[in-house]
């Protein structure tokens, strides 16, 4: 009350920090929570790192399929690296603060790689419609070049994509008691909401970016999958149909593994407002921390050539 009166005839006002928040209502349990947290990002790293040193160190795998798991991997890395500090030191510590400029900057870097995420495993679904529906040129479309260029408008695209964020962030007032954030992390929604200050132009902002990336990607993933499965049904031999359809199977669980939590968050953001807030918290560590654990044991576990260049990696540590 006494912090709201102080600022009662300040006209504009910026909280210099924002206060996180990690399991609500399991605040007792944090010690033990992060047992499970730590495991999962521990897991995280160690898989997609393994995954990059397996592809870079293994010739046979120069391949685009793999280049495009690289930049999977990669993107995998920097999302969770973006959540790490702060959730464990939440977890941890108990230290909830972050500063209001820390707070932008995380959240520029979590929703970028989210984007990125997002545009890599189109581009992967591209490198499955080429290769089944036209193999022969597959070498010729998909080269070094192609793929250097599409990763390079994969990390333009998501940068252009968010810059504004911040920008429109610190332009708002906002309110001097609401400084609690529902996560232990910035997010977008999150962080607007707290403003005393119309944020009808964020809104449309994060609705623009959501359906430009997210919903655009998604919608060529299943139309780039309709062509597919076209061209597969084509096809005589029933062992053939399921040899062209066995190389999609974990692209496809980690378009699952992505989507759905995205998914899940868009909606709750907007229509979930009345569900407890435990339900908000879960909802978006499992859209943040799952995919990047379950990607590198997706891949390991259906791809031959990527689970075996990953065992020689780890043998040749345990040589040295």
């Amino acid at each position: 009350m006494l912090l709201s009166q102080s600022y009662v005839n300040i006209s504009f006002f910026q909280p210099p920090a924002f206060l996180m928040i990690g399991i609500p209502g399991l605040e007792d349990f944090h010690g033990w929570i992060s047992i499970p947290f730590s495991s999962m990002y521990t897991v995280a790293l160690t898989g997609n790192c393994l995954i990059l040193l397996a592809v870079r160190r293994t010739p046979s795998l120069h391949q685009p399929m793999y280049y495009f798991l690289s930049m999977l991997a990669l993107s995998d890395v920097g999302l969770t690296l973006s959540t790490l500090p702060t959730t464990l030191a939440v977890l941890w510590f108990d230290r909830r603060l972050i500063g209001f400029n820390a707070c932008l900057v995380q959240m520029f870097f979590l929703h970028s790689f989210s984007v990125v995420e997002s545009s890599v495993l189109l581009a992967m679904s591209f490198d499955r419609f080429v290769a089944i529906t036209n193999p022969l040129r597959y070498a010729t479309v998909l080269t070094n070049n192609v793929i250097v260029k599409i990763g390079m408008a994969i990390v333009a695209r998501a940068t252009l994509s968010l810059f504004p964020g911040p920008f429109l962030l610190k332009r708002l007032n906002y309110c001097p008691g609401k400084i609690l954030l529902s996560h232990s992390f910035c997010f977008h929604a999150d962080v607007m909401k707290r403003a005393c200050a119309d944020i009808t132009v964020n809104i449309l902002y994060g609705l623009y970016v959501v359906l430009s990336t997210v919903g655009v990607d998604s919608l060529l993933i299943v139309l780039s999958y309709t062509l597919i499965l076209h061209t597969v049904m084509g096809l005589a031999s029933p062992r053939e149909r399921a040899r062209a359809l066995n190389t999609c199977v974990s692209h496809i669980l980690a378009v699952l593994v992505f989507y759905i939590p995205v998914i899940g968050v868009s909606m709750i953001h907007r229509f979930g407002r009345h569900l407890p807030h435990i339900v908000h918290a879960l909802v978006a560590y499992v859209y943040l921390v799952v995919p990047p654990v379950l990607n590198p044991v997706i891949y390991s576990v259906k791809s031959k050539p990527i689970r075996g260049a990953m065992l020689r990696v780890l043998r040749k540590r345990d040589q040295s």
